[in-house]
């Protein structure tokens, strides 16, 4: 399993350029996106097409090859593969028959996303695409709303306008939204918002609805395992004493209310990023 570059051809290991010169085969997404990717970097490895339409007869001749001792790398057109992307069927078949199945860190566009997005919520929950239908979609996002992390979507761009436009009507408006395209790419771009802020910001500007996104929303500022009165002293400390450090304020806040002073502390950093 072979992660390749997001855009940029050269966010690849060093690593995974030895293993794709080393195989016999490389089961791809795309042969043709594959080839030039492969031939940028010198590689003559054959390629197969593995994809979502094909995953079973493609791991049909994955498992021959095994079977023939060959080594064989499995990408995606961009990215960890099997990650929203084809693979994890080929990876179930191939430990269910014996073989070794070695994982190559590298590019994922989630990570990239969220080292980038200054949310602050210690935990997310990856989601990845949603439905493209309206009514099953809006019926995902009321279902993840009460999820206390935060939450990271994949969206294409012919759907980006109207998923924003969902998860605006359908959250906390005072939820932060970011907004990530064409990770590693010329355009990139990498926005923080207000939700209830984020289907203008994107209808004002033709171009920011263009290439691959990826979507964090924080978490509901408006959800604390806490309690009332943790929240109300520690909202009390940082709004009255702003020269007051943030770990001092959940310490003090731990010692009046008997909290947990982590948890504090974490809810003290979601509390300033979200009034940016």
């Amino acid at each position: 399993m072979v992660a390749t570059p997001l855009g940029n051809l050269a966010d690849i290991t060093l690593r995974a350029l030895d293993i794709l010169r080393f195989v016999d085969a490389v089961a791809c997404e795309d042969t043709r996106h594959a080839r030039r990717f492969l031939d940028h970097h010198g590689i003559r490895a054959a390629t197969f097409a593995l994809h979502e339409h094909n995953e079973q007869e493609a791991t049909a001749k994955l498992i021959d090859l095994l079977g023939q001792g060959k080594a064989v790398a499995l990408i995606s057109d961009a990215g960890t593969p099997a990650i929203s992307d084809p693979g994890a069927r080929a990876v179930a078949v191939v430990q269910a028959a014996g073989f070794q199945v070695i994982p190559l860190p590298g590019p994922n566009a989630m990570a990239t996303a969220l080292s980038a997005s200054g949310i602050t919520d210690p935990h997310f929950l990856f989601v990845g695409f949603l439905p493209s239908k309206p009514q099953a979609r809006r019926a995902e996002i009321e279902r993840l709303k009460d999820i206390d992390a935060a939450l990271v979507f994949y969206e294409a761009p012919h759907r980006i306008s109207e998923t924003v436009a969902d998860l605006a009507a359908l959250l906390e408006a005072d939820r932060q939204l970011v907004v990530a395209r064409e990770l590693t790419k010329l355009f990139e771009q990498i926005v923080r918002l207000p939700l209830a802020e984020a289907p203008g910001w994107l209808a004002g500007d033709s171009n920011r609805q263009r290439g691959e996104f990826v979507l964090i929303v924080s978490a509901s500022a408006q959800r604390s395992d806490l309690g009332g009165e943790a929240e109300r002293v520690l909202r009390l400390l940082l709004a009255e004493l702003p020269e007051l450090p943030t770990k001092q304020a959940a310490k003090l806040a731990a010692e009046i209310t008997g909290a947990a002073k982590n948890e504090l502390y974490q809810r003290a950093l979601a509390i300033k990023s979200d009034a940016r």
